[in-house]
């Protein structure tokens, strides 16, 4: 029987402390490219989904803040028997970026872009809150949406990578959880994915620190950074690298030669091919990865 699932509600104001802009504002370039799919910035209207492909928008996941939150779904419209993958996109819910996200979904993931709130009005932990609250609500509702709740991963570059590694190294942490709906079901997830993370919380606030929690229970992470970042030094993703693998945690980090925060680097198939990989090992553990990830140790480009 094919499983199906309605939003819970639409036509909800959109969050007032949200702030998702400055994010937005990079999601149509950096997503694209990390995903590997071309788009124009000033295309007027996003691209087509492809057509095996559905959305389901605007499923409300939890509250934060007296809000509601929501996330736009994406899977296969033929879904198979079996319990598919997660992964959980943190960078908001452009309409742009779901055509990258359309790609995963294409190669057996369901995708989940997530709103979150962050800014003045919403201090740290807030927006680290409504990411765990996504994932308990994912994994609550597995049997509706067809979901493997043993294998959810997060993704994320910029703020939204540092969203995603404190993701992974805080599971359990019942202080970090929120309030906003599933506490009977865990936050914990099987992969991170960050693209050179980190945001004003960390210079801030020393909570928000991503390696402060990292141990050796932690999920396989795979970090990418740019040689050439102009705003995310490359050391804040070689600290968290350094600490993961001194806790023992299987973690690859890639250095991308040339590249500043984002750009056209992360779109070659060396890179998008790394992602598939990883993301097919700790999610599809049934699977055989084609070809070996990349060494655990890269050596910065001088």
């Amino acid at each position: 029987m094919r499983c199906s699932f309605e939003p819970l509600a639409k036509g909800r104001r959109p969050l007032a402390a949200n702030g998702l802009a400055a994010i937005q504002r990079a999601a149509r370039l950096l997503l694209v490219l990390c995903f590997g799919t071309a788009l124009i910035s000033c295309t007027p209207k996003p691209p087509p989904l492809p057509a095996d492909v559905e959305v389901i928008r605007n499923v409300e996941y939890g509250t934060g803040g007296g809000q509601t939150l929501r996330m736009h779904l994406l899977r296969p419209r033929a879904l198979p028997a079996e319990p598919l993958p997660v992964l959980v996109f943190v960078g908001g819910m452009s309409d742009y970026s779901l055509p990258s996200l359309a790609r995963l979904v294409q190669r057996g993931y369901v995708c989940a872009a997530i709103e979150f709130r962050i800014g003045d009005q919403a201090p740290f932990p807030a927006p680290l809150e409504d990411c765990k609250c996504a994932v308990r609500f994912l994994r609550a509702k597995a049997p509706e949406l067809c979901l493997n709740p043993d294998r959810i991963g997060i993704c994320g570059f910029s703020a939204g990578g540092h969203l995603a590694a404190l993701v992974g190294t805080t599971g359990g942490i019942k202080e970090l959880e929120g309030q906003g709906g599933w506490p009977d079901y865990s936050s914990r997830v099987q992969a991170v994915v960050d693209w050179f993370g980190l945001s004003a919380y960390l210079r801030m606030v020393p909570d928000a620190d991503f390696v402060k929690y990292v141990t050796p229970d932690d999920p396989p992470f795979l970090i990418m950074h740019g040689d050439r970042d102009p705003v995310v030094p490359i050391e804040v993703s070689e600290r968290l690298h350094t600490a993961l693998n001194q806790a023992g945690v299987e973690t690859i980090f890639k250095v991308v030669p040339g590249a500043g925060h984002g750009g056209p680097a992360f779109s070659r198939p060396e890179y998008t091919n790394i992602l598939d990989i990883f993301l097919d090992r700790y999610l599809k553990p049934h699977l055989q990865p084609s070809s070996p990830p990349t060494p655990r140790d890269e050596s910065r480009r001088n």
